[in-house]
């Protein structure tokens, strides 16, 4: 009788041992293929898929199939799609050709690519080159279709760029007062008439110092903006480089009288140097997107208001990106030179702070889940 039971025990450990060197098996190749679940996670590589399913079929002779897709969270619909697609390879494409009969054949995409590949069409668009394959009847497949399959294949187009490009780093100055820019923006209120903002900043420091809000548009408001930004200068003998846009606001007789004095000597970007205006222009960007363009603009008041506090914000409170921490007051005035250093401490500070405090934290963990000892 003890034989018996022996035995009978012997087989329900072996198939006990079967069923945990299946999972475990299964278990390998998951974490193989996928890093431990399939669920709401794709598989792309048909070879990953084979590997996964041999795993499956080889571990049904001993766990239900039920049992075996719940321990992979994987779903009877996706299973039996990649059996169904097994033979069609299981790469991550669209569709099987045999259950989709829509998709385009494989001498379709060839031809695509040879087109979206070819020196002959490197001129045209490629949601024009699909039109044109379909008017020399080469490949019927919408623009999308080709987007599409240039992404999936990631398709070169032979377009690369000869000709040199624009430099992407503007004119720079090395001290205050060296170069100033000015323009003029213009800003549609509620009742669809125009305020003219125009600003004075500095190339080196980015600090706005002067602007002005117009109801019209007067060239000759110009000279006023600049008796403001020359005032304000320490040394009177300083001679900036003023660049100007070709606007009829920078080009007028009161403009050229006031240069006649000698304060400021005219550049006109793209013209008399090679860089354009775009520093006071990205301002301007910054200034409608950032805070203009988030509050109620009815009125010229409401506009002079709420570019009088965004200026002052820009000067004196937020730092600027290119300055280590500095604010544009403490570039053009000099006093902020000790900040990068105190930045720098603050944050060595706060990383020592954050180890320290993490592994403390650590530490309770362990001995909250450590094991009462009996």
């Amino acid at each position: 009788m003890d034989v018996e039971r022996l035995q009978r025990e012997i087989l329900a450990l072996r198939r006990r041992v079967d069923r945990l060197v299946a999972l475990l098996r299964l278990a390998v190749v998951l974490l193989k293929v996928s890093g431990f679940s399939l669920a709401n996670s794709r598989l792309p590589d048909g070879a990953m898929k084979v590997a996964l399913l041999r795993a499956i079929e080889s571990s049904r002779s001993v766990v239900p199939l039920r049992s075996v897709l719940r321990f992979l969270k994987l779903s009877h619909s996706r299973y039996h799609t990649w059996q169904r697609e097994e033979e069609c390879g299981l790469d991550d494409v669209s569709s099987c050709p045999r259950s989709s009969p829509q998709q385009l054949t494989r001498d379709e995409v060839h031809t695509i690519k040879d087109m979206v590949t070819s020196e002959e069409y490197r001129h045209v668009p490629t949601g024009t080159l699909a039109r044109l394959a379909q008017r020399l009847g080469k490949a019927f497949a919408s623009s999308a279709t080709w987007y599409r399959l240039v992404r999936l294949h990631k398709w070169r187009r032979p377009r690369k760029r000869i000709h040199p490009a624009k430099p992407k780093i503007g004119i720079r100055a090395a001290a205050p007062n060296e170069i100033w820019h000015i323009d003029t923006t213009v800003i549609r209120l509620l009742d669809g008439s125009r305020v003219y903002l125009r600003a004075v900043i500095d190339n080196f420091s980015r600090r706005i110092l002067a602007w002005n809000v117009s109801a019209t548009f007067d060239p000759t408001g110009t000279v006023a903006l600049l008796l403001s930004a020359t005032s304000n200068l320490v040394d009177k003998n300083t001679k900036p480089d003023l660049l100007v846009d070709g606007g009829v606001e920078n080009f007028n007789p009161a403009v050229d009288e006031f240069l006649e004095s000698g304060a400021l000597t005219r550049l006109l970007a793209l013209t008399d140097i090679t860089f354009s205006n775009s520093l006071i222009e990205s301002w301007f960007r910054s200034l409608k997107n950032q805070w203009l363009y988030l509050n109620t603009l009815d009125t010229v008041a409401t506009l002079t208001k709420l570019a009088s506090f965004f200026i002052g914000e820009h000067n004196t409170v937020l730092p600027h990106s290119a300055f280590r921490g500095q604010t544009p007051d403490e570039m053009y005035f000099g006093t902020g030179d000790h900040i990068p250093d105190d930045l720098e401490t603050g944050r060595v500070i706060a990383r020592q702070s954050r180890f320290d405090a993490n592994r403390a934290t650590r530490g309770v963990q362990k001995l909250v889940r450590a094991p009462r000892r009996v």
